[in-house]
């Protein structure tokens, strides 16, 4: 490699050595600097939705609506509590001497004093040097090399990154086990009450802020977790790109969910729980076929009790994801990590089109048996704009994966050519010994280490 082919990253001080093809990394602190962002806004984003939800129940109370309070009282509460078993279980809390953090997730507070912490040691370790605990390696993709990174990781650092991963998983399930069915339930009360509460209206700006966000941290995480070996840096285009792509698909599938409940409102629970079922059983389906062990799947110390009560939490919220939108990644618990590192564009393709085919059913049954609500509105245009705004999501995933996904030059296929061979076969074993659309790695390419001190 030569050296003027090699990007400086900002955040670091560069000291090229091309004697022994050494790259060394010299940092001053700064990855430290955006650490607790993530984590603040979750904790804002938690307490924000389970105030105004706590504050809307107790206006429905008043009103003497019942269901609507016991509703939204539910989807306050199981995200909550979940939420609190989700951070005790990854910070392993549990055997530890600790009855204040204990104490605080038994009164749901569990995330605020969480994200005092992780302030609490970023704030100690901003002008405060300290010796490392540990060496990461991680591979770069820099013009299509190899290059291997390895950096010490301070105590402070490991510390903030564990307090990140833990609120992210926690973004996800207050977004997909709270916030949706939360929306949705509100903008239900909101059409069959024919005016919208402002208390509520606060509440669903909330549930639109904690889904948005939620879904790109899914996304992220779904990169993450298949990824594992590689130093991911997601740019501001594919942010976008993941931002219009989950917007669309979430928005359309709950506008969808609404309207068919308010023509046919017996029939939504058994088309939901149908979803819900379906993709709650399908790893474990696939589980059984491939006769796994459950002890392999996540601790060693866990009994078989253990390791099924966390598996079917698991599985819950991959089955809620599914519910709304694509969860990006594939369960397996036949894997250590639990999910699988292949790219599924056949089972991606085959939920995409089923969940179009669904929502066109949906939305033309609530076009047949629509109540007057909608006469002042020209549904056949409504009806038409939600098949457009699905297609448009589907359209920004595609653009998503073929040019802006921080690791496509590692596909083997790319999304033109799954979109090329999914009709027709022909010619498989010729474009394997063909050279793909984007260009390799050498496998004979050096690795080039680059130290951070």
């Amino acid at each position: 490699m030569e050296e003027q082919e090699i990007e400086i990253p900002d955040m670091y001080l560069l000291e090229y050595h091309s004697a022994n093809r050494v790259i060394q990394l010299v940092n001053y602190g700064r990855l430290l600097r955006f650490a607790p962002f993530s984590i603040v806004l979750a904790t804002v984003l938690y307490c924000a939705e389970f105030v105004s939800a706590a504050m809307l129940s107790n206006i429905n109370r008043k009103t003497e609506d019942e269901i609507g309070t016991g509703f939204t009282i539910t989807f306050m509460l199981v995200p909550a509590v979940l939420t609190q078993l989700a951070l005790t279980f990854i910070h392993r809390d549990v055997g530890q001497d600790r009855p204040l953090v204990l104490l605080l997730h038994l009164l749901l507070l569990g995330p605020v004093i969480r994200c005092f912490e992780a302030l609490i040691v970023y704030f100690n370790a901003v002008n405060k040097e300290e010796a490392y605990v540990t060496l990461s390696r991680k591979i770069i993709l820099k013009k299509g090399r190899k290059i291997l990174v390895e950096w010490e990781t301070g105590r402070s650092e490991r510390t903030l990154a564990a307090h990140r991963n833990a609120f992210k998983r926690m973004a996800v399930i207050q977004a997909f086990l709270g916030s949706v069915p939360q929306l949705t339930l509100q903008m239900y009360a909101t059409i069959q009450e024919k005016y919208i509460m402002p208390a509520r209206l606060v509440l669903m700006i909330i549930n639109l802020v904690s889904i948005t966000y939620g879904a790109l941290v899914c996304s992220v995480l779904a990169i993450h977790i298949r990824y594992d070996d590689y130093k991911v840096r997601i740019r501001p285009a594919a942010y976008l790109c993941m931002t219009a792509w989950r917007g669309l698909e979430i928005a359309t599938r709950v506008t969808v969910l609404v309207l068919f409940s308010t023509a046919l409102t017996h029939w939504v629970i058994p088309v939901g729980m149908a979803n819900l079922l379906f993709f709650f059983f399908l790893p474990w389906a696939e589980f059984w076929a491939k006769k796994g062990s459950l002890t392999q799947g996540v601790e060693r110390n866990f009994s078989n009790f253990g390791t099924v009560v966390v598996l079917t939490l698991f599985t819950l919220l991959y089955a809620c994801i599914n519910v709304f939108c694509w969860s990006a990644v594939q369960l397996d618990f036949t894997h250590r990590e639990l999910i699988q590192r292949k790219q599924g564009w056949g089972r991606l393709a085959l939920y995409y089109c089923g969940r179009f085919v669904e929502n066109l059913v949906l939305i033309t049954l609530w076009y047949f048996y629509k109540s007057d609500f909608y006469e002042k509105v020209c549904t056949p245009l409504l009806v038409v704009q939600l098949l457009i705004c699905y297609s448009l999501s589907v359209l920004f995933m595609l653009l998503f994966y073929q040019f802006c996904h921080p690791c496509r030059s590692l596909f083997k296929h790319n999304v033109h050519d799954c979109l090329r061979c999914i009709c027709c076969q022909k010619g498989t074993s010729t474009r394997q010994n063909q050279k793909p659309s984007y260009s390799h790695l050498s496998e004979s390419a050096d690795l080039i280490t680059l130290k951070v001190e």
